[in-house]
């Protein structure tokens, strides 16, 4: 495993994956935003810029930059942590999936494996 040259700078699949899924996920909140889901005021104009931060660390996770990791990491977080709160409040299963799967995805970028290859 030393005899290994570092990857640094090439992405792993699942950085990929994750990037398309939450780039999705962004996508719909944008358009629930916009078609008044949140509400009209402070609400939508917050989620609105949660999701612009999300899309540029997601686009800066694709280029393999730290602060992109970072941005990403923490939008995992926030999905992770409002859907377990809606799940709680409704007992909706969607919720509980959809943040499973951003647990997993927030796991999954905090290896070492995907660390080591940031810029």
């Amino acid at each position: 495993m030393a005899d290994e040259p570092k990857a640094r700078g090439q992405m792993l699949p699942g950085v990929a994956g994750i990037c398309l899924f939450m780039l999705f996920l962004t996508l719909m909140n944008v358009f629930g935003a916009m078609r008044n889901t949140f509400g009209m005021g402070v609400a939508k104009y917050g989620v609105l810029a949660l999701c612009t931060l999300l899309v540029a660390g997601i686009f800066g996770l694709l280029r393999m930059r730290r602060w992109g990791w970072a941005l990403v990491l923490a939008g995992c977080v926030m999905l992770f942590t409002g859907d377990f709160f809606f799940f709680e409040k409704t007992r909706s299963g969607f919720f509980l999936i959809r943040g499973m799967f951003s647990l997993v995805f927030f796991l999954y970028l905090v290896r070492d494996e995907v660390r080591s290859r940031l810029r």
